[in-house]
């Protein structure tokens, strides 16, 4: 099945808005894997490699703490009810693209992806979050913490106001060009050329390739980890991220300029 790409749409509980070409559910599904980059001034993001940006850290204000820790108790009281990812299937949260290997496997309400557009509440997050375990023989899912989106295009300013962005950093993902579907390609591969992680990053690049080009395809995300006993883990973004976002590994990757 295929989407107009005219608006918005919920695809595994992402946004897919503005883009040149009509999207698929599995190319949703395989792109959620972390990466970045967005070309947009108006957010004021700070660049962090080809395929990915984050917000630019602000100083902190008064009750920002509060604020962030008040969301991160939300984000339990979640995650708490499904540390058995089973609980959570039969919940109605789906997992996508189950049969690629990842870092971070994403279990998605498209119903609190689409609340998200309209308003920020933490007792509804739009995945959570697992890796992949083995017990006794047997195949099993982790949970470590949850995600949050909001659109494409939101401002700064809107982002702040959900979860302050002294505390956390949100990311995006950009300028993707995938395989095509019949072609079995390792996007994970660390000379990969499609995909996240990949070398191509330009829509010439991308036809040259025989590949399908996504200036944007998901809105912004932040991750929160709210098992941690470690205040800074809560909120862990970007190259030190260990729960998946491994941003030193793709090409490219450099801080932007403050």
């Amino acid at each position: 099945m295929k989407f107009s790409s005219a608006a918005g749409l919920s695809l595994g509980g992402l946004l897919i808005v503005g883009i040149a070409a009509p999207v698929t559910a599995q190319d949703a599904h395989a792109l959620q894997a972390d990466t970045r980059h967005i070309d947009t001034h108006e957010i004021g993001a700070q660049d962090m490699g080809a395929h990915m940006e984050m917000t630019k850290p602000r100083p902190i204000q008064p009750g920002d703490r509060e604020r962030a820790d008040a969301v991160a108790a939300a984000a339990r009281k979640v995650a708490e009810q499904y540390v058995d990812y089973r609980k959570a299937l039969a919940d109605g949260w789906t997992i996508y693209a189950g049969n690629i290997p990842q870092p971070v496997y994403h279990f998605t309400r498209d119903d609190h992806f689409v609340n998200a557009i309209g308003r920020f509440d933490p007792a509804k997050p739009t995945s959570l979050l697992y890796i992949k375990t083995t017990t006794d023989g047997q195949p099993g899912y982790k949970l470590i913490g949850v995600m949050y989106t909001d659109r494409y295009g939101a401002p700064e300013s809107e982002l702040n106001q959900r979860i302050p962005l002294s505390i956390a950093q949100w990311h995006v993902h950009t300028d993707i060009c995938l395989p095509r579907w019949s072609e079995k390609v390792d996007m994970s591969a660390p000379d990969a050329r499609f995909g996240p992680k990949g070398s191509i990053t330009t829509e010439a690049a991308c036809t040259e390739a025989g590949g399908r080009f996504y200036p944007h395809l998901l809105g912004w995300m932040v991750h929160v980890y709210p098992f941690e006993s470690d205040p800074a883990k809560v909120w862990n973004a970007g190259p030190d991220d260990e729960h998946g976002m491994q941003h030193d590994a793709m090409p490219g990757m450099k801080m932007g300029p403050e």
